[in-house]
């Protein structure tokens, strides 16, 4: 590839390095604005999105960092080596500067919304970072820091528009993303065990009786602090009527994870599955006519 293609390819492949397919996951950003729909204003979604944006933008500078140094594993990888460094398209240096840069001016930028925003992006950041060095190799942390990661995602939205959260509703988070953490990690030692996926070093601590009983706890859990939620809330008790919502979209998932042999990116089923994408849809309307019409 000669160097004036590459350079007009350089901003193209810096985008792609952000991992865009995987800003899905930042969407939990709304829920903030979603349960206080009653009182959403222009403002408060113009600054959640700003806001959504931030956190994609801090969530590309942990990607950048983590394909930086797994760059020589990257390239022996049969996925993983078509990714902009790993496959020549970006040079490993320019996408580094990039992402330094990425991460100043938007630690810079989140400050406009609150201190405490910027101290979130700046943990959310670290703890990835750690997350992607060490902590990904570590059993039942490593579960335990994506789930983290999900939490802070919503408390972001919150303190965006400074909205205070129920504890009920940040331990559905929590419950919520050791569900999917848990399926992802099953859906790679599967993989694993059929010898079509790649080999985390993690995976030699976890067997599939250890996580579906992880999985089962944690969908119990998960079913029962939701219901717990739509009453103790302080919103209207009308939100109990989101609950078989829930729990049908908790059984598609599992059904997705042990007969579909699905469940390894939480964000491809979202958009790939009609019926998980069509609960998530259903469930955003209720709520807003729900907060709507009974409050």
């Amino acid at each position: 590839m000669n160097k004036p293609a590459f350079h007009r390819q350089t901003p193209l492949q810096l985008i792609k390095q952000l991992r865009p397919k995987q800003w899905t996951k930042n969407l939990l950003i709304f829920a903030a604005p979603l349960f206080s729909f009653d009182t959403v204003n222009v403002t408060v979604i113009a600054d959640t999105i700003a806001a959504f944006f931030l956190l994609c933008f801090i969530s590309g500078c942990v990607y950048i960092i983590n394909d930086y140094i797994d760059l020589e594993a990257d390239r022996s990888h049969p996925v993983k080596q078509h990714r902009p460094m790993a496959s020549g398209q970006l040079n490993p240096n320019v996408a580094l500067v990039f992402g330094i840069v990425l991460l100043i001016g938007s630690l810079a930028a989140s400050a406009i919304f609150s201190p405490l925003f910027t101290s979130l992006l700046a943990l959310y950041f670290v703890m990835n970072v750690a997350y992607s060095l060490h902590l990904k190799h570590v059993v039942i942390i490593d579960i335990m820091i994506i789930a983290a990661g999900f939490v802070l995602r919503a408390l972001a939205g919150g303190l965006v528009i400074h909205v205070p959260f129920t504890p009920w509703f940040l331990l559905c988070t929590m419950l919520l993303s050791l569900f999917l953490a848990i399926g992802k990690r099953r859906h790679e030692l599967v993989l694993l065990q059929e010898e079509k996926g790649s080999h985390r070093k993690v995976l030699e601590h976890y067997s599939l009786e250890l996580l579906d009983q992880f999985s089962g706890i944690v969908t119990t859990a998960t079913i029962i602090s939701y219901s717990l939620f739509t009453f103790t809330s302080g919103r209207t008790i009308h939100l109990m009527w989101t609950i078989p919502l829930v729990i049908y979209g908790i059984f598609r998932y599992l059904y997705l994870i042990h007969i579909e042999k699905k469940g390894g990116s939480p964000d491809r089923v979202l958009l790939e599955d009609r019926h998980i994408l069509m609960t998530v849809l259903v469930y955003v309307v209720s709520v807003i006519g729900i907060l709507t019409y009974f409050e």
